[in-house]
């Protein structure tokens, strides 16, 4: 239940509507109530009793009149008189018609007050789903990148998008039927109390039974909603994932198998789906059950009155049974309640679990902005891990990098040259040691100013479903298209975009699809160059290439180099010769360093096998 109130405190924000809504609900359900009682005096009226059959009717231990306060009874007494003296004057033809008069405003003010409490929901319940999946996704974004390297895209998808359309659906049931019902019911209860207490306490004996088979069914319902809600993000991982490598499923002739993969986790999706619909489907049944089993009873013991014991009228049992099976519909709402919130509670766990996960790199309390570089970056002694591992993958680093200088990173793969390069714009923190910007350590910067002065160019380009206008300006408001231009021709993409029917409003399609691999690469150069940071991270960002697009991605690359600090993640050796500083990982340590010239001296060194390794292989 604390998730489900969790959940309702994003109302606050809108407790206008839900007070209107709150106002229409009560005169809704008074107005209901009151459709019901004026079923008496129009039976009274066709049974041809006058008003002084009313006055004259007997008070018995069934009269709730024996058991209630005087100055109730009091103000009972005068409603009623009020109203008998003005429905019952005149003919029994003047009397029928103004009881069908206040039957039908009744009824139209009932249905007009339904409709607006109901609208007024819906205003409150879909600004609660808005808020609810624009924090997740506001907070998923400011989660660092070892969260997402533990986490599967399609869970995390599943989450704001299925897990939340959870909680809309409880909302939607259980705010409108929490607040209508409850009125609803103690309305219709005030009605019977007030024709026969002790028929009413009869009706009443199935309430402990209904509520522990509810209590029951809910605590079942929670648990299998769980299950559900994971295997649902299990298929969005597994259809994304198929998506994704659509390619790589064909050329292996993996389709079936791809398929069966599927159809083995649907099938189970659907076992759960049919456990938890017959859980749902339940409980209403059960309630109703009994509560006819009850009726039943009411009816022989409301017979008994009438008939022998002369404690009731036939009008008034009849104003009873009306007002005893109109709350059996609001009771049966309310059963699905609990089920719902039950439910939602289950979908909220796991959209709070995305909201709670504190981010473990975030500004400092005492954080510093860092509106320009300067002068140096400095790695001392940097050690790092990653969160869920023991191996260590950067080991006691020393390193600087002065502003102006290409430095590149070259070894082995995995030797934490990618790492390395991701500790500068804190994409991860390191474990021990510290890294310092212009004698800053970096953790006392603030994030954003530190990354305002970092571009990355990737091998495995990231672009976005859009205009190449648009993914150029990336981040960036009211850019001129001159300047959008200008970037693209320093990036060789202009002439190729310019080929393109729509120009740089052609659509790229999701990632960049409907481009090649080097066209993908100069758009994101151009982008890094619009963005003009003050250092930039090369990583092997020409290793996917063909050697024509290579030659056209490496001339924008050393244009982009001009006046900038740059680290260079190096596959092909001949493309960093002129760097000023080379640094040699392997295994996480730095083995060598120094300028190309200085390393290829070194005849036992890694760095001159490695190039001796790649001269061959290219001499071939």
């Amino acid at each position: 239940m604390s998730t489900y109130l969790r959940i309702l405190t994003y109302a606050r924000k809108y407790k206008f509507a839900l007070s209107l809504s709150v106002l229409f609900t009560i005169m809704y359900a008074l107005l209901n109530g009151l459709s019901v009682y004026l079923s008496i005096p129009l039976l009274d009226t066709l049974f041809q009793q006058h008003s002084m059959d009313q006055a004259a009717k007997v008070t018995g231990s069934g009269d709730v009149s024996s058991i209630l306060p005087q100055f109730i009874i009091d103000a009972k007494n005068y409603v009623v008189n009020e109203f008998n003296q003005y429905v019952f004057s005149g003919t029994t033809t003047d009397i029928l018609f103004r009881i069908c008069i206040i039957i039908f405003a009744t009824f139209l003010f009932k249905n007009l007050f339904g409709y607006l409490q109901a609208f007024f929901l819906i205003f409150v319940e879909q600004g609660i789903i808005k808020d609810m999946r624009n924090e997740a996704y506001s907070h998923l974004n400011s989660l660092p990148m070892s969260y997402f390297k533990n986490e599967r895209v399609g869970n995390l998808i599943s989450r704001i998008i299925s897990d939340v359309m959870v909680v809309q659906n409880s909302i939607s049931a259980t705010f409108l039927n929490a607040i209508r019902e409850p009125l609803t019911i103690i309305v219709f209860v005030g009605i019977a109390v007030s024709i026969s207490w002790k028929l009413t306490l009869v009706a009443f004996i199935t309430l402990p039974f209904s509520a522990g088979i509810i209590a029951w069914i809910g605590l079942l319902l929670r648990k299998h909603a769980t299950m559900i809600q994971e295997k649902i993000a299990d298929l969005t991982s597994l259809i994304q994932e198929t998506v994704s490598g659509v390619k790589i499923v064909k050329a292996f002739g993996m389709e079936n198998f791809e398929f069966k993969k599927f159809q083995a986790e649907n099938f189970k999706f659907f076992k759960l789906m049919l456990n938890i619909t017959r859980l749902r489907n339940m409980s209403a049944p059960i309630t109703e059950v009994l509560s006819v089993m009850v009726g039943v009873v009411i009816i022989y013991y409301g017979g008994y009155l009438v008939l022998e014991d002369n404690q009731l009228k036939a009008s008034e049992f009849l104003g009873f049974l009306f007002s005893i099976f109109q709350l059996m519909t609001p009771i049966k709402e309310l059963s699905s309640v609990n089920n719902r919130i039950q439910e939602s509670s289950a979908a909220g766990d796991r959209i709070f679990e995305i909201i709670d996960t504190k981010p473990n790199i975030a500004d400092a309390p005492d954080s510093v902005n860092l509106d320009e570089f300067r002068d140096k970056i400095e790695f001392r002694n940097v050690t790092f891990k990653y969160d869920d591992g023991d191996e260590t993958i950067l080991d006691n680093i020393n390193l600087d990098v002065k502003k102006g200088e290409i430095v590149a990173l070259v070894g082995p793969s995995g030797g934490g040259k990618s790492t390395l390069a991701d500790l500068i714009p804190r994409f991860y923190d390191p474990v021990s040691g510290d890294i310092l910007v212009d004698g800053v350590n970096l953790n006392k910067i603030k994030v954003a100013d530190l990354r305002k002065l970092t571009g990355i160019v990737t091998q495995e380009t990231i672009l976005f479903n859009g205009t190449i206008e648009s993914n150029i300006a990336y981040g960036l408001d009211n850019i001129p298209r001159e300047k959008i231009i200008e970037a693209a021709r320093v990036a060789n993409a202009h002439n190729f975009i310019s080929e393109l029917p729509e120009g740089y409003n052609t659509n790229i399609g999701e990632r960049g699809v409907k481009l090649s691999g080097g066209q993908r690469q100069r758009i994101a150069i151009a982008r890094a160059l619009l963005k003009d940071p003050s250092i930039m991270i090369f990583d092997e960002a020409t290793s996917a290439l063909d050697n024509e697009s290579e030659l056209l991605v490496q001339e924008a690359l050393d244009r982009l180099m001009i006046n900038r600090t740059v680290i260079v993640i190096a596959h092909r050796l001949s493309t960093i010769r002129n760097a000023h500083k080379i640094v040699v990982l392997e295994r996480g340590k730095i083995v060598q360093a120094g300028t190309h010239d200085e390393l290829v001296k070194q005849t036992e060194g890694l760095y001159k096998k490695l190039y001796d390794m790649q001269f061959r292989t290219n001499s071939h």
